[in-house]
């Protein structure tokens, strides 16, 4: 099964979210905008493990120690950049609690065999894609794309963006079913904080 570990978002936050979508997704239309049920902050993406390898992982989560933390959703950005955007996101602020836990779940899923993230962690939601992976880095055909120039036109003219905070309490081993229209995902393991 293909899975990853992430943070759930609150559903006052997540409403948010959705009614600004509901605003803005039109002026992107060719763009794959994430469903609002979807949402979420990703710690570690792992890829396709065995169900026998998912329980090791599952054991290993149980063992991490953390507290809960603060996040807030504000801001936006494109990646790789806003000359060259493939992905629209909204900005996470948060205290080093967030990267210390996403490099917790990293060296726990690198004990597995789960290969180390290159790049320092880069806390975002992912709100629509033109195409391709969601990651921060450059990627062959990244470049120059009209898909997002009318939406980054329209977000010059609105006020900052803020979705509001919550505190991350928990967080999940996902897994992702890809289905026609986008993947699934469905939480299969949670780890408190705190």
């Amino acid at each position: 099964m293909r899975v990853f570990i992430a943070l759930d978002i609150d559903d006052s936050i997540r409403a948010r979210l959705e009614q600004f979508l509901d605003g803005v997704s039109g002026f992107a239309p060719e763009a794959r905008w994430v469903r609002p049920e979807s949402m979420h902050v990703t710690l570690k993406f792992i890829g396709w493990k065995s169900p026998e390898a998912v329980d090791e992982i599952k054991q290993a989560l149980s063992a991490i120690r953390a507290g809960a933390f603060e996040l807030s959703f504000r801001g936006h950005g494109f990646f790789p950049t806003a000359k060259s955007p493939r992905v629209f996101w909204i900005g996470i602020q948060a205290g080093p609690e967030l990267a210390a836990l996403a490099k917790l779940v990293d060296e726990t899923a690198a004990v597995l065999g789960v290969a180390k993230e290159e790049h320092e962690f880069s806390p975002h939601l992912t709100l629509a894609r033109r195409g391709g992976s969601g990651a921060p880095g450059w990627r062959k055909g990244d470049g120059a794309s009209p898909v997002f120039q009318p939406l980054q036109k329209r977000l010059a003219t609105m006020p900052a963006l803020d979705f509001g905070t919550m505190t991350a309490r928990e967080f999940f081993l996902y897994q992702s079913q890809p289905m026609r229209g986008g993947a699934r995902y469905t939480k299969i393991a949670r780890f408190g904080l705190g």
